[in-house]
């Protein structure tokens, strides 16, 4: 299972695996695919390095990336405190309401209230980057599309190759006049931000309007008959998110959380604005319904949305309130019905990749007779 792209990166197969889990990252490498780590959790550098230091002890010298989430547009200037003064009174309340009707408890005195969506700010994704590029990262992502040209620049000077998502032709086309080296084509069916096309459509008429560039297909694959599908459609390749979210190297594994993705079935998700301002396909929860739902005041424009709700998602998970309680995954949840080691599941994709190959190739042979 390999391509142009993934021989010019050094890896077995043409795997890419996002994860928020050094250890996934890192498994993921070690397997022969190609891990990235999501940097987006990172508002402190030094946690940051602290990861990356553990991902180079146990990478065994595998290459491996980050995607980090940075506007194309250079936003300087603004604080988190700026943004907060933005948030209305009356989202505020319906937070806390909301809260109140499940019998949320409150976060410990002085107790941190956890991640906050922040990495998309200007100098916390630049921070980022300062530690990263003291690393032998060989591919950075950009989940917000193009980063900022000066950006690009300082990745190529690296060595480094620079890859964005995108949910249509015209935004893949936009990135490769960006510079871009990589467009990731992520189809509605993917978890996170997608966009309305779906990945059988996006992926060719990405890869036809960025010829000759390589493109990545991204949202409904689980399984290798599904990878072979991806690259018979043109990709050099796949990325996936979602798939890893069970496996046991994840953080999160046995968790409550973890429960709810094993039970879920593929029409178990939404593509809702509640958890960032922009439509984002997760569990569906009572959460994302009240979010949903008309009579409430309704969800606020990123990154308004991301923090107005932080710290009501870290009660949330903290306390495992199960009917609010929901994560970023794709279509592909329905497939996740176990929890399975990353080598596992590559010696699931890679056999199933060889039995879809191998049936194509007889069809083929008695078509041709």
């Amino acid at each position: 299972m390999q391509t142009e792209l993934s021989k010019k990166l050094g890896v077995e197969y043409a795997l890419f695996g996002f994860t928020p889990f050094p250890a996934v990252a890192a498994a993921i490498s070690r397997a022969g695919g190609f891990g990235v780590l999501g940097a987006v959790r990172y508002t402190a550098p030094d946690d940051l390095k602290r990861d990356l230091d553990w991902i180079e002890a146990h990478v065994e010298g595998r290459p491996y990336g980050l995607d980090v989430v940075m506007p194309a547009k250079k936003v300087e200037g603004v604080t988190e405190a700026d943004v907060e003064a933005m948030i209305p009174e009356g989202h505020r309340q319906y937070v806390k309401d909301t809260l109140a009707k499940y019998g949320v408890p409150e976060l410990a005195e002085g107790e941190a209230s956890g991640w906050r969506i922040t990495g998309w700010m200007e100098q916390v994704a630049r921070s980022q980057l300062d530690v990263a590029f003291d690393y032998p990262i060989k591919l950075l992502a950009n989940a917000l599309g193009s980063p900022p040209a000066d950006v690009v620049e300082r990745a190529h000077d690296r060595g480094v190759l620079v890859a964005a998502l995108a949910g249509s032709a015209r935004h893949a086309l936009k990135h490769k006049e960006g510079g871009i080296d990589i467009v990731v084509a992520q189809g509605y069916e993917a978890g996170g931000h997608t966009g309305e096309i779906a990945s059988m459509v996006l992926t060719p008429e990405v890869v036809d309007a960025v010829d000759p560039l390589p493109v990545l297909a991204a949202g409904g694959i689980g399984s290798g008959r599904q990878v072979a599908a991806a690259l018979a459609l043109g990709a050099q390749g796949v990325w996936l998110g979602s798939l890893w979210l069970t496996c046991t190297e994840a953080e999160m594994s046995s968790s409550a959380v973890t429960r709810k993705l094993l039970a879920a079935g593929s029409g178990d998700t939404v593509r809702s604005r509640a958890l960032t301002g922009k439509p984002a396909r997760q569990l569906r929860t009572e959460w994302t319904d009240a979010w949903d739902d008309p009579n409430g005041p309704g969800t606020l424009p990123m990154p308004l949305q991301g923090l107005l709700v932080a710290d009501a998602l870290t009660r949330i998970q903290k306390y495992e309130v199960e009917p609010l309680l929901g994560t970023p995954v794709g279509q592909i949840v329905g497939r996740m019905n176990s929890e399975r080691a990353v080598q596992e599941i590559f010696d699931d994709l890679t056999r199933g990749f060889d039995q879809a190959v191998d049936r194509i190739n007889r069809i083929a042979g008695r078509s041709g007779q």
